[in-house]
């Protein structure tokens, strides 16, 4: 069955780090780009990074350089590593694949589709 489960979020205060875990099954992390999205109550689903199969890599500008997407092959696995984490960081990340037919638009209307995610908190 085609399916993704995230998991590694938390709590945390401002300047900590989490990384967050996409474990896929049903299809390969080879079949195209995998991405994550987060949403903040009240706020639009947001774009945060994308990986390709060849590695090529994309961040929203308001991550970029505190964040890091990985994927683990053997595994089937992404990762998102995030450190200096800032209170406006916190929000419900979820995972999502281009072989599930999804278009990694900057931003979409919700991103309740993909499930429940993984809640990280960033305190100050």
């Amino acid at each position: 069955q085609v399916q993704l489960v995230e998991s590694g979020g938390g709590s945390v205060q401002a300047g900590g780090s989490l990384t967050l875990s996409c474990k896929a099954s049903g299809f390969r992390l080879d079949d195209g780009d995998m991405g994550w999205y987060r949403q903040a109550p009240g706020n639009e689903c947001e774009l945060v990074s994308t990986i390709s199969p060849d590695g090529t890599t994309y961040y929203a500008d308001s991550v970029k350089g505190r964040f890091t997407i990985s994927q683990g092959k053997a595994q089937n696995t992404v990762y998102l590593q995030m450190t200096t984490l800032k209170p406006d960081d916190t929000a419900v990340y979820y995972c999502t694949a281009e072989r599930l037919n999804v278009r990694f638009v900057v931003k979409r209307p919700g991103c309740n589709i993909w499930g429940q995610g993984t809640q990280v908190t960033v305190s100050s």
